[in-house]
């Protein structure tokens, strides 16, 4: 098995539950299908959102898709001034 980070980012267009599970779903399939990446080698995930995304946890999207198996971290990024 190889051993790989993989980094994507989505812009999720409503603070929803469901606009969340949309756009993360979104970027993941695109991700695994782009990097040729079998579910079954993902040995963890780390998934994080602005501070403006709170309806919903992106891992949310993760889970739904099937990956069950998978430990996942969900975080929000911090709202630094100026950053």
């Amino acid at each position: 098995m190889r051993t790989r980070g993989v980094r994507g980012a989505i812009v999720v267009r409503e603070n929803t539950r469901e606009a969340i599970f949309d756009a993360t779903a979104e970027l993941l399939e695109a991700i695994l299908k782009k990097n040729s990446i079998p579910t079954e080698e993902i040995v963890s995930m780390f998934l994080t959102a602005t501070t403006d995304i709170d309806a919903e946890f992106p891992a949310y999207a993760a889970r739904r898709m099937g990956l069950t198996s998978v430990p996942l971290l969900c975080a929000q990024e911090m709202d630094v001034s100026g950053a």
